[in-house]
């Protein structure tokens, strides 16, 4: 067993002469928006499922595959079993099917438990959840590479998959998170996944999901999709069910609508970004690359904003057990995530993603009063009254923030931020941020 023995508070804050009471004050700072939002989740579902022509010509009792994924998208439980119902009350069997890669720690067991945490439940939706992990070859690539999917899905006889369209954490494309994502990780499970990034580091990401995606829609049952964009409120914005032979020229269009409707920071220079909780549950990275304005894989282009000098990370999600794939993109991050950390978890995921510089560990530091007296030595300011300093929850909510002072007066400008009172910087007694997140 491998020890760490991180410096302690007194020797860090020894390595400059700032006294952490320079830093500007604070204020908390929320930017308002008014987004679409789907007012009947189940009612656009059903719809989905109607809009898709394969099931009016199924035999009654014929087994359905639904797709559920690992993210905690705050309407998909709501989708997936409407889903389930529709397909029900239409005579069919359905059963829900993780769809996950290889999180979960690559098992049956553990992406079962990551359903259960999100709500989907063989309670709840009244239907089995079959969760092995079993695939097989349904073709290869151009170059020969094994195109997989899941045994528990061809042995059905129709595939609904269900997702959200999104900007992927890792690349630009034409489609990027969303169908055929999930038809080419979700159904190829860990081997699917691991395969098609393999590829993807001499061929691109788009290339390779894809050439895998047309492959696997025309060898497996994949009748169609269901798509969910979602708010910057994190709540369904449109709920669209579509045709496997419409899915590679809808999604694109999709993509771009949801683009639109992203939630980015409301500030693009910062020197230093620190984010309370990493997870799984937030980004396939941990960090959104879109939020944070870093990727780091290999041979795709780095976001072109925010522009942020230096990130610390001070938690990891519960419901990622210990998976903080994604601290690789961080500067700085607290002792206690380390603590925290499942290696298991995170190398399985980093091999199969095949990105091993976001499982990379970065400095550790024992408090937050700490790392920002050692950040202040790497961030380039000369004056530390004049530190850009933003601190958020998660990426997933970067519209409510507490930030410095510089920053606070360029945001009370705008007319969508409310900018509330400033306070000085504060810690409890172990040297930790006594405000915002932290105490929360």
């Amino acid at each position: 067993m491998i020890e760490l023995d991180v410096p302690d508070a007194e020797t860090l804050t020894n390595v400059n002469d700032l006294d952490v009471d320079e830093y500007p004050r604070f204020a908390f700072v929320e930017r308002h928006r008014d987004p679409p939002q789907v007012d009947d989740v189940t009612a656009a579902t059903r719809d989905a499922v109607d809009a898709i022509p394969a099931f009016d010509d199924l035999p009654d009792g014929s087994e359905v595959a639904v797709t559920a994924g690992s993210r905690g998208i705050h309407d998909m439980p709501e989708l997936v079993e409407a889903a389930v119902d529709e397909l029900r009350e239409r005579d069919f069997e359905p059963f829900v099917l993780p769809a996950m890669g290889s999180h979960g720690g690559a098992t049956p067991e553990g992406q079962h438990g990551v359903l259960a945490e999100y709500g989907i439940t063989e309670e709840r939706l009244g239907c089995e959840i079959r969760d092995s992990m079993s695939v097989e070859q349904v073709g290869a690539d151009e170059d020969g590479r094994p195109v997989y999917a899941s045994t528990v899905a061809t042995s059905a006889d129709a595939i609904l998959l269900a997702n959200r369209v999104k900007l992927h954490t890792d690349y630009r494309g034409a489609t990027e998170s969303g169908l055929e994502k999930m038809a080419v990780v979700g159904l190829g499970k860990q081997r699917g996944a691991d395969a098609m990034h393999n590829t993807a580091i001499n061929g691109g990401l788009e290339s390779a999901i894809r050439e895998r995606a047309r492959i696997l829609f025309e060898e497996t049952p994949i009748v169609g999709g269901i798509a969910l964009l979602d708010n910057a409120h994190e709540r369904a914005a449109h709920i669209e069910g579509v045709p496997v032979d419409e899915i590679p020229e809808r999604e694109p269009e999709l993509l771009e609508r949801s683009t639109e409707l992203f939630p980015t920071l409301p500030v693009e220079d910062l020197d230093l970004l620190v984010v309370d909780e990493l997870g799984k549950d937030i980004s396939g990275a941990g960090m959104d690359p879109n939020v944070i304005g870093r990727s780091r894989y290999l041979d795709e282009p780095e976001p072109e904003s925010p522009d942020i000098t230096r990130i610390y990370v001070r938690s990891v999600t519960p419901a990622s057990h210990g998976n903080a794939v994604g601290l690789g993109l961080a500067d700085y991050v607290h002792e206690d995530l380390v603590a925290d950390l499942n290696l298991d978890d995170v190398y399985t995921n980093t091999v199969t993603s095949g990105e091993p510089s976001r499982a990379f560990i970065p400095v550790i530091t024992p408090t937050d009063e700490a790392t920002l007296v050692v950040a202040y030595s790497m961030m380039g300011v000369r004056d530390p009254e004049d530190l850009r300093v933003a601190y958020i929850e998660n990426t997933l909510e970067p519209d409510a923030l507490y930030v410095s002072e510089p920053v606070a007066r360029e945001l009370s400008e705008r007319e969508d931020t409310d900018v509330g009172a400033f306070r000085a910087l504060s810690f409890d007694d172990e040297g930790d941020f006594d405000f915002g997140f932290a105490t929360e």
